[in-house]
């Protein structure tokens, strides 16, 4: 079970591990030993997020949300099979939990008084050049 806060937890049967040959330096060991994990969270189906969690995870997810509602994490930034499963939990944690925060509610605020003056004279100055160029009349 995977802990992501007091009150949410993830079930180990939301979550399946592949391990995978990693790519990059490694010597032999990397033509060898799959060390890279492939973590894969069933994010859609899971009984233990709300449904506005969901959509923000969605959203923070982007291209590794899959089109049945799973996250696809991998990871293979070492040599050692349980460290990259280790990497992989806390990033999904912490998407996770980044998900749960929910936004602030932006207030829009009005124009200054001196602001509008101020918009209004550009508006006025900009008018009396445009006003200037005028065609020229032959008789003056």
């Amino acid at each position: 079970m995977l802990t992501i806060t007091d009150h949410i937890h993830i079930e180990d049967w939301e979550i399946t591990e592949q391990f995978i040959r990693a790519s990059g330096p490694g010597g032999q060991n990397v033509n060898k030993v799959s060390t890279a994990v492939e973590l894969r969270f069933e994010a859609e189906r899971s009984p233990n997020l709300p449904a506005p969690v969901k959509t923000r995870l969605r959203k923070l997810a982007g291209r590794r949300w899959t089109k049945e509602g799973a996250i696809v994490l991998q990871v293979d930034e070492t040599r050692s099979q349980a460290r990259n499963r280790e990497i992989a939990r806390e990033r999904l944690a912490e998407l996770i939990r980044k998900a749960l925060e929910k936004p602030r509610r932006r207030i829009p605020t009005k124009p200054t008084l001196g602001s509008k003056r101020r918009r209004l004279d550009a508006k006025k100055a900009r008018g009396e050049v445009k006003s200037l160029r005028g065609k020229i009349t032959p008789d003056g």
